[in-house]
């Protein structure tokens, strides 16, 4: 049977929000007031991690967290990205659980009660995936697919498709996340690695109705490489698979070569030359190097930023946060 939780008003327990934002000037009214409908009567607080806007996002939000305490505002000293910005909120996020959710109002903060309820109920990770959607760009929903036929095929962990970071976490998991030091990280990529109990929430993704998407083709194809080489050694041990079957293959067509043109004297007349032949395995042999050099040279540049040991942010400025 799940362990199940006392009502959050009753035992005056905490709720948190998480909200990452870059460039969201006139996204912030709008989210703060929704949110503060969803949470009508709940014991929150709010966390905007402003991560190096140039709008004037910061102006909203210094006036936010002065005419109301339960707002917390964290201002970054330069763009870091939405994985620091999500992580530094949960690292200074004090309530019994914690939802992040994106400024651009594309995860409804209506679902907030229902992701409440869930965790009352005893899920530990209550997580938000992506309803299909049909006027999803091509290339987005393809790209989506390859990259979790890739890592569940290859992982260490198994990722829910269409999974997104409007999540809410218990208070365990989050000091379990805050224990991670990894500088190059996927949030719900670490936080679906510590496992706990999760239970699953579809939603439409609504429409962006103001500013323009920061986050873009190039930095999710970053994102989701650094994904693979972190949750998986496969690529690896695929290197010493790959060499095995060169050797192999190598040693058959050797022995053919010996059999067919020394012992026999080529009755298949195929006038193998020999220095072609070699030449040949060597051009393979050194594409082959060349390729898996680029590969290990992504592992590499993983472990140098891991290893530099340069904080995961720098915050500027800060209101109501201890």
């Amino acid at each position: 049977m799940s362990r199940s939780r006392p009502d959050t008003i009753g035992m005056k327990t905490l709720i948190s929000i998480v909200i990452p934002l870059y460039n969201e000037r006139e996204n912030i009214p709008v989210i703060y007031e929704r949110v503060q409908q969803a949470l009508a009567g709940h014991p929150h607080e709010m966390i905007f991690v402003n991560d190096g806007s140039t709008d004037g996002s910061d102006e909203v939000l210094r006036d936010l967290a002065k005419n109301d305490k339960t707002v917390k505002y964290i201002e970054f000293s330069r763009n870091f990205s939405k994985e620091a910005a999500t992580s530094a909120g949960i690292h200074h996020a004090k309530g019994d659980a914690i939802v992040m959710i994106d400024a651009d109002l594309q995860h409804p903060p209506e679902l907030l009660p229902e992701f409440i309820a869930r965790w009352r109920e005893g899920a530990e990770m209550v997580i938000g995936v992506r309803a299909l959607d049909r006027h999803e760009g091509m290339i987005k929903r393809l790209g989506s697919k390859l990259f979790y036929t890739i890592i569940n095929a290859v992982g260490d962990t198994m990722f829910v498709p269409r999974s997104t970071d409007f999540r809410l976490i218990d208070r365990r998991v989050a000091d379990e996340f805050n224990r991670c030091v990894e500088r190059n990280r996927m949030t719900r990529g670490i936080l679906d690695w510590l496992g706990f109990k999760k239970e699953y929430i579809t939603f439409t993704v609504a429409d962006r109705s103001r500013g323009v998407p920061s986050y873009s083709k190039r930095k999710l194809f970053g994102l989701a490489l650094f994904t693979i080489v972190s949750h998986s050694t496969f690529p690896l041990r695929l290197i010493g698979y790959l060499g095995a079957f060169i050797i192999a293959l190598s040693g058959l067509l050797g022995l053919f070569i010996i059999v067919e043109d020394v012992l026999l004297q080529d009755p298949l007349g195929l006038n193998i030359s020999g220095t072609a032949m070699i030449a040949t395995l060597i051009l393979f042999l050194v594409g082959v190097m060349i390729s898996w050099l680029g590969l290990l040279a992504s592992y590499t540049l993983n472990i140098q930023r891991e290893v530099v040991g340069r904080p995961l942010y720098v915050i500027r400025e800060s209101k109501n946060v201890t």
